[in-house]
């Protein structure tokens, strides 16, 4: 049992570290293609305001729990969230090198979808209430967010577009160059916000399972545990995805990257404080992207490139459904 659970403790890490370590170029990738920011600043910014978020998350963690699934006690459920978390890191290395943003909490819950699966089918106890799971925290947000986004970030380059209309294009963009800098760090906060509540969850149901914590209490070092963790993949920083989305997805001048930016933190706030409802940044973020760069005179979206992101996007939770269940097959011996 120790074994497993810190084996559960490791997978959690590199999952949250992974995340920052992707979802990082996410976050400040329009504030470096508008030259709002150097990379290295960008960076750093990002990780300070992750960090800060995920260690405020810890407050939205009982709520989200409260909306997730039951995990059974001992080895099994240990070896369903091994098996999960795998299966998610293993997508996300994969979506990484090929350059696509991708959402690591669908990820996440759809390994454990799968490993719930494949206990089943051994005739071992799946997870409790993952149905309702699946098509709230995966189904539901993987249809709406993306054209919510889409259409806040089309909608809102009309009254920024309004608020600068008696200013030089490079005045305006100027202007709009600085307060990139506050949107940048808005979306990392709403991130760390956001995906600070995956991995501290996952860490308290591995807690439970393995009969060493109590239901409702949350130690002070599980936050900061995923804070860390978060943060360091941050601030290790991987830019195929932002090269993706500032140059072969849209090419955007800086006030739609700003409008982008403030689009994809507000609905991150919304979702995490307002409505305790996971949404993935990647999903806000690229949506937005491409929202406020339809809005412009002249098309400068990829479509083919777009297509392929959305394809991903929808190969996700089958993606990683199966490699769940497959991580728990091969895992099984040690229930």
């Amino acid at each position: 049992m120790p074994f497993l659970l810190g084996a559960v403790l490791v997978a959690a890490a590199v999952f949250a570290f992974l995340n920052g370590f992707r979802d990082a170029s996410t976050a400040v990738a329009l504030s470096v293609r508008t030259r709002a920011l150097t990379p290295t600043v960008a960076v750093l910014l990002a990780g300070l305001f992750n960090c800060v978020g995920a260690v405020l998350s810890v407050y939205a963690v009982a709520v989200f729990a409260g909306h997730l699934f039951t995990v059974p006690a001992g080895r099994t459920g240990l070896i369903m969230l091994l098996a999960g978390l795998s299966g998610a890191c293993l997508w996300g290395l994969y979506q990484w090198w090929r350059g696509y943003p991708s959402s690591s909490t669908h990820a996440l819950i759809s390994g454990l979808v799968g490993a719930s699966l494949g206990s089943a089918a051994l005739g071992h106890p799946p997870l409790q209430g993952i149905n309702g799971t699946l098509l709230t925290l995966v189904v539901l947000p993987l249809l709406l967010s993306p054209v919510i986004a889409f259409v806040l970030g089309f909608a809102a380059v009309h009254p920024t577009s309004w608020a600068f209309r008696n200013t030089t294009p490079g005045r305006a963009f100027r202007r709009t160059r600085q307060i990139q800098s506050v949107a940048g760090a808005a979306v990392a906060f709403g991130h760390g916000l956001q995906d600070g509540q995956r991995t501290t969850a996952v860490v308290l149901f591995a807690l439970l399972a393995a009969g060493v914590g109590a239901e409702g209490n949350i130690p002070l070092w599980v936050p900061a545990f995923t804070a860390v963790a978060l943060t360091a993949g941050t601030l290790a920083g991987g830019w195929r995805i932002s090269y993706t989305l500032g140059h072969r997805l849209v090419r955007l001048d800086p006030m739609r990257g700003f409008v982008a930016e403030i689009v994809a933190a507000v609905l991150l706030f919304v979702g995490a404080i307002g409505l305790a409802l996971p949404l993935s940044t990647t999903h806000t973020v690229t949506a937005a992207i491409a929202g406020a760069g339809r809005n412009q005179r002249f098309s400068v979206a990829n479509g083919r490139i777009l297509g392929r992101i959305v394809w991903m996007w929808v190969a996700t939770p089958f993606a990683c459904a199966f490699l769940g269940a497959l991580f728990f097959l091969a895992l099984s011996p040690l229930a």
